[in-house]
């Protein structure tokens, strides 16, 4: 091996060996957004079929966002918010439980914010005849009423309050049956279990098993209003606020005017 050949290899090796060094130093490291996110959204049962369509539409756009849903009673998601479950958005069927978050100070600063509104309406199995109004609710044929637990449930405080204001409450207490949650309140009507119930429009609108008798007079009642916000423990507050943005754009309020929901 001459001089020259020598040389040559010991150059080459000199230039293997800073590029070992410099690559590294000079190749963009992935960056933090482009990393997986998993956001956690507590919503009001009532909400389900609605914000399942929404889910893949949101993914679809941010493919390095995944959706996770913890569905409930309002009532019972803000206990869990409250005593330190994980959650980074919390959708309430009633102003409510989100009013009692914000004076904890547990709620992100200016992310409140409302997102639809709904009707109450009382329905009857399908197969049901002669009900056409709240007072039938005091007729003996009745026997249970299915309604949400007032103390957590949105839609059962609104139930309470329409039949206080229409005068029957005290004739029909002894047929209330109480649930956990508006959804089952359907089932309970849906099965047969409850001869009528208390339920949001949106929720008889996803059933064929049952139908709707009348809407209760909005000033019966106080306004169903569903708030949303960002949980101040969220690990992902910018995502979580993304997520809200997205809620409140043309694209999702499609989906919920689907469901029955009412939206500006």
């Amino acid at each position: 091996m001459n001089k020259k050949q020598i040389l040559a290899l010991i150059g080459i090796a000199v230039t293997s060996c800073f590029l070992a060094i410099a690559l590294p130093l000079i190749t963009p490291t992935p960056l933090i957004a482009q990393s997986n996110i998993n956001l956690l959204i507590s919503a009001a049962a009532s909400m389900t079929d609605a914000l399942e369509e929404i889910q893949p539409i949101y993914e679809q756009g941010k493919p390095n966002v995944n959706i996770r849903y913890n569905f409930g009673s309002s009532g019972a998601l803000q206990q869990q918010i409250e005593q330190g479950a994980p959650a980074d958005v919390f959708i309430s069927a009633a102003k409510r439980q989100v009013d009692a978050l914000e004076k904890k100070g547990l709620l992100v600063p200016g992310t409140r914010i409302n997102l639809a509104n709904n009707r109450l309406v009382l329905i009857v199995p399908n197969n049901t005849t002669g009900i056409n109004s709240f007072f039938n609710l005091a007729d003996a044929r009745i026997k249970r009423i299915a309604v949400g637990e007032p103390r957590s449930v949105p839609a059962g405080q609104y139930a309470d309050q329409v039949l206080k204001k229409l005068g029957i409450f005290d004739q029909v207490k002894s047929k209330l049956v109480l649930a956990k949650n508006v959804r089952q309140v359907l089932a309970a009507v849906e099965s047969g279990n409850a001869d009528a119930g208390l339920v949001y429009a949106t929720d008889a609108k996803i059933s064929n098993k049952v139908k709707v008798i009348v809407a209760a007079d909005e000033k019966y009642h106080s306004p169903i209003v569903y708030p949303m916000a960002v949980i101040k423990r969220s690990k992902n507050v910018p995502a979580a606020k993304e997520f809200l943005a997205f809620l409140s754009s043309n694209q999702a309020k499609a989906v919920l005017k689907k469901y029955g929901f009412i939206v500006n």
